[in-house]
């Protein structure tokens, strides 16, 4: 993103680079809304998960784990007497904010695990790590585009075109939100049932395999949405 020698050595430059003013660790005072989001335990069954009108979060530490990019364990060790009520002031990750601009390619590196968006100047915008696949259910190869950005999707479960789950083999509408199959992005592929999507379980992001599609947090799929437009090209590495 700067423009610096990749020579593996952490030198000035690179300090310089990554140097930022502001607190590491930042307060927060939790609102209604957090809470509203709560909707409880998430059944795994789809059949089950389709009854509910929304899959929000299971407790507020997780949706609050969530929005600040944190692991609940670490949002609990930095408040280890909080109630987490609204009005309660609890210490969180101090944010930047979210990456701006227009991305006219991505690249999908199987090897790395990683998603990588870049500007019409070839500048790198964004790199997120990423599950692309697994061995039984692989991604696609080769390129692609961008056909539409589905912000809170829903689901439709289809085991003749997805896969099975559980003793489900009928088709199945499940509703949005983060805890859903696909969390809260959908970024449809031109290739036929293929996309790139949030996730229900950030802490599995590139340490477990998914069906063939391309899975990020939810937070880095809702700012890579923002910075996409309709034919924008997809390698596959």
């Amino acid at each position: 993103m700067h423009g610096l020698n990749v020579d593996g050595k952490i030198g000035s430059q690179v300090i310089d680079a990554i140097d930022d003013p502001k607190q590491v660790i930042g307060s927060y005072v939790i609102t209604g809304e957090d809470i509203s989001v709560v909707v409880g335990a998430i059944p795994k069954d789809y059949a089950q998960m389709a009854q509910m009108k929304y899959l929000g979060y299971a407790t507020v530490t997780e949706g609050l784990a969530e929005r600040f990019h944190m692991g609940e364990d670490f949002l609990k060790a930095l408040n280890p007497n909080a109630r987490y009520g609204e009005g309660e002031t609890i210490f969180v990750a101090d944010l930047g904010v979210n990456k701006t601009g227009k991305a006219v390619r991505l690249e999908v590196d199987k090897t790395q695990g990683q998603v990588r968006a870049y500007a019409a100047d070839d500048s790198l915008l964004v790199a997120y790590p990423a599950t692309i696949g697994s061995e039984t259910n692989p991604s696609p190869s080769g390129t692609h585009t961008v056909k539409t950005v589905a912000l809170n999707p829903e689901y439709t479960y289809n085991p003749k075109i997805n896969f099975q789950q559980g003793n489900n083999n009928s088709v199945l509408t499940l509703p949005p939100g983060p805890n859903g199959p696909v969390g809260t992005v959908w970024i449809d592929l031109s290739e036929p049932t293929f996309g790139i999507h949030g996730t229900p379980e950030p802490s599995r992001i590139d340490k477990t395999g998914s069906h063939r599609c391309v899975r990020l947090t939810n937070w880095d799929a809702e700012e890579l949405a923002k910075l996409l437009t309709k034919d924008v090209l997809v390698e596959f590495m």
